[in-house]
Parts: C-alpha cells; structure tokens; sequence
C-alpha cells in the first residue's frame, strides 16, 4: 500500500502538435508503451461526484488499483499492487478486496458493494525528463473516442506551472482548459447512457 500527492499540469494537444512535442523533446514512435486502465463507479457516479475516482492501471504485465481524491496539493493517489487474477476479480465482481481502500470509500458516504465496471481507457504513453519534472505524451482511445494530451509531472507546483506554461507558449500550442483522463472518460460514458435512454 503506498499513498502518493500527485502533482501535474496537462493540456489536451491535436495530433500534429503530438508530432510537435514528440521531435522536440526527442520521443520516437517506439518511446510509447500501452497501458489500460478499467474503471469503476456506483450507477450513480457516486465517486465522481466526490471528485474522486477508482481504477486499475495494466502496464506490462502488472497490475495496479488506485483511488485517486481531491487534496488541497493535487490529488492523493492510494495505490495496491494487483496480481492478475485479482484484477480480473474486481473487474467481474466490482468488490475491492482492500479494507484502507474500502475504508476511504466509506468514509466519502459511499457503500463499496455497489461498485461495479464502467468499461476501459487504453493509453500510449512517452515520458521524458524534461527540466525538473517529466514530460508524459498520451494517446488515449475510449468508448469510441480518441484524444492526445501532454503532462507534466512535478515535486514544485510553481516552479512546474512556470516550465509547463513556457513550453506551451514555446511551441505555440494554446492552453486548453483539460480535465483528467477519468473524467473525460466518465463524461463520455454518461453522455452515452443519457443517449441511449
């Protein structure tokens, strides 16, 4: 169990300024791994409305459950590593099987038991040291979409902001007003089951 203050600036990108920011931070095509994250939430968003979310992250061969909430920081980040038959349990019974994780769901209002499975996100992702944080490419395909989105990960959040918003501006790319990889999945996802009703 390792809990985590995560502290990063993003901004969703076009295709052509991926291809930008790829030749000027020196990322090539086989720089970008895949990864897939399924996610979870009550039938109501329940976690979504407490600004908080519940994934399990696959990247290479291993497994990994996280509980992200809102913290005057970032976000705090409550991570267990899986093996693979446990995430395919969860992802079956949507039952976290975690008592801390359990635990901080509770403490949100929210019963545990009526998790269950929304569906996944799979990410091509390029990281870079770039200054003094780590620059991250995503290509991000879900529930029919796709988009691009460029992070950059820091410890400072002033001095990061500063790095971030410099290299936008350097490479003229517009500063786009950009939620998180999980709430444009459950945007996406809402939209769809208010179509479909």
């Amino acid at each position: 169990m390792s809990k985590n203050i995560e502290i990063e600036f993003k901004n969703m990108i076009t295709k052509d300024e991926l291809l930008t920011l790829m030749k000027f931070l020196g990322i090539d095509e086989q720089d970008f791994t895949e990864q897939v994250n399924h996610y979870f939430d009550t039938p109501e968003f329940s976690l979504k409305t407490h600004g908080s979310a519940l994934r399990i992250r696959r990247k290479n061969e291993s497994f990994e459950i996280t509980l992200k909430q809102p913290h005057p920081e970032g976000l705090l980040e409550t991570n267990e590593n899986l093996t693979a038959p446990e995430a395919q349990q969860i992802i079956k019974t949507g039952k976290i099987p975690f008592e801390q994780i359990k635990k901080a769901i509770e403490e949100m209002g929210i019963n545990p038991d009526n998790l269950q499975y929304f569906g996944s996100l799979s990410t091509t992702r390029a990281e870079k040291k770039y200054l003094n944080g780590l620059a991250v490419l995503d290509h991000s395909r879900y529930l029919n979409k796709e988009d691009f989105e460029i992070e950059y990960e820091v410890g400072k959040r002033e001095e990061g902001e500063s790095i971030f918003l410099n290299l936008l501006k350097q490479l003229n790319i517009p500063v786009r007003k950009t939620e998180n990889k999980i709430k444009r999945f459950y945007n996406e996802k809402y939209r769809q089951q208010k179509e479909s009703q």
